[in-house]
């Protein structure tokens, strides 16, 4: 028989997405450059099922249908460059590679047009959802030929995960590297919402003092209004667990350095690139490279003071502001996200839909939240919505809960808790909503000491002021 498609790497990722296509009647051939954890794999998980493995390329190449399809699940960087140079002296014209790691855009960029310069295809497709999702269901953002997503479709579709209307969270993303763009913004937001959970759980932690329990407790409750979503979800459940031998806690006893694999980073970076303000994904990025400061944070723990983290008013009070805070954050936060996305489709010529990537969103990835529909319909109702602060709906939403989230940042800061995402959310939606920013007096300054010039509002044309003499 022939195999629909290959798949080239068998780590976790690439093994559960090939039980994920045989249980939805795709058969798949798996190869690896590792022989024993082909063997592994064929001989355990997928045994009795319609996988096979191979020990090479031609072997690969010799039992798919055409066009091929072979998906790569490899680590991103040099490792994707090595695995298309391995296998492309067996493709034929016409063929598809695939790139479902979290590659950098502009390297996936670089692989479409120089495979389709000679007669290949590539799609370079994110996946979000993890282990969990990749066997179950995962979030895909596949970018590349039209024709080639149109080849791979049926797949795609069948192994998403299906939001609560039955749609798969999978779709055309648009041409050459769109599709991972998209899930480095999708991870770039992700960092943004799992910094505005974290700075919530610190004033409630440090500044209330509420145990794990009382944690869990408000947190699940909140998982089942507005703010259900993934991350919320995750974060009660983790409040729950003890370290057996300590018995206290497992989050107690964490170092608290968070890690990072680069894409958040990179969405920074190309935000500041193309122009686009995201300060609460750049907060969130920034708060990660700070936590990994441990040893110089503790030493200037002990030789800086400031506030005690001692709340005296009505406890209830800041907790239900602390759920207004965290949504208004978060709405905040994706208006960034998206607003990346609509400048980086004019600037890459991507054609992003920003409706369909919502939907794709709402269910498999890691920023799953019931939130994302409200999303999709506002796109909907108007597909050049500029800013989705702007949308009636929405708008509304934060306006409701600007009194707790300032509230909450005020607090924060008097207590001397760190708030670096919710004070950037609250300072974007302060700066969107000003029509007079003091950038006139940074002009000045740029005029003074570079002759930059600068425009005036009560007249056309570009000025330059001798400001001295």
């Amino acid at each position: 028989m022939k195999y629909k498609i290959g798949i080239v790497g068998l780590g976790v990722m690439g093994h559960n997405l090939a039980l994920n296509m045989e249980r939805n009647g795709f058969p798949v051939a798996g190869y690896d450059l590792d022989a024993a954890k082909t063997k592994t794999f064929i001989e355990g998980p997928a045994a009795g099922k319609q996988i096979i493995g191979v020990d090479s390329p031609a072997e690969l190449m010799a039992v798919l249908e055409t066009p091929r399809r072979i998906l790569m699940m490899v680590p991103a960087g040099p490792p994707v460059d090595s695995a298309i140079a391995h296998l492309k002296p067996h493709l034929e014209t016409g063929d598809i590679l695939m790139d479902g790691g979290n590659s950098f855009f502009l390297d996936t960029e670089r692989r479409n047009t120089a495979l389709e310069a000679e007669g290949y295809n590539f799609i370079g497709t994110g996946v979000s959802g993890g282990e969990e999702g990749a066997l179950w269901g995962p979030s895909l953002m596949p970018g590349g030929q039209r024709q080639a997503w149109e080849a791979t479709a049926p797949i795609f579709r069948a192994i998403a995960a299906k939001a609560e209307d039955g749609l798969p969270c999978v779709e055309y993303i648009g041409p050459r590297g769109a599709g991972h763009y998209v899930k480095m913004v999708h991870n770039g937001i992700e960092y943004g919402d799992m910094q505005l959970i974290a700075e919530i759980y610190d004033l409630l932690h440090r500044g209330l003092g509420l145990t794990s329990q009382e944690l869990h407790d408000i947190f699940a409750e909140w998982n089942s209004g507005e703010l259900k979503s993934y991350l919320v979800e995750i974060t009660a459940d983790i409040f729950t667990k003890m370290d057996p031998e300590a018995g206290c806690p497992l989050l107690d006893l964490i170092l608290d350095e968070a890690q990072q694999k680069g894409t958040g980073k990179w969405a920074s970076q190309n935000a500041l690139d193309i122009g686009a303000p995201i300060p609460t994904i750049n907060a969130a990025v920034e708060s990660r490279i700070l936590s990994s400061l441990k040893s110089q944070r503790l030493s200037a723990s002990r030789a800086i003071r400031g506030p005690a983290p001692e709340y005296e008013g009505n406890r209830q009070r800041l907790i239900d502001a602390a759920r207004q805070a965290l949504y208004a954050s978060k709405i905040t936060s994706y208006a960034q996200g998206l607003g990346l996305l609509k400048i980086a489709s004019a600037e890459y010529n991507y054609d992003l839909q920003l409706s369909e990537i919502a939907s794709i969103w709402r269910a498999g990835c890691i920023i799953r939240a019931s939130l994302l529909g409200d999303i999709m319909a506002a796109y909907r109702r108007e597909p050049a919505l500029i800013n989705l602060l702007l949308d009636d709906a929405f708008r509304t939403a934060v306006e409701e809960r600007q009194a707790g989230w300032r509230f909450v940042v005020q607090t924060a800061v008097g207590m001397g808790i760190p708030a670096l995402a919710m004070s950037a959310s609250l300072a974007y939606f302060d700066a969107y909503r000003s029509e007079r920013l003091p950038a006139n007096l940074t002009q000045a300054q740029r005029d003074y000491f570079g002759a930059h010039t600068y425009r005036r509002l009560d007249r056309e044309g570009v000025f330059h002021t001798e400001w001295t003499g």
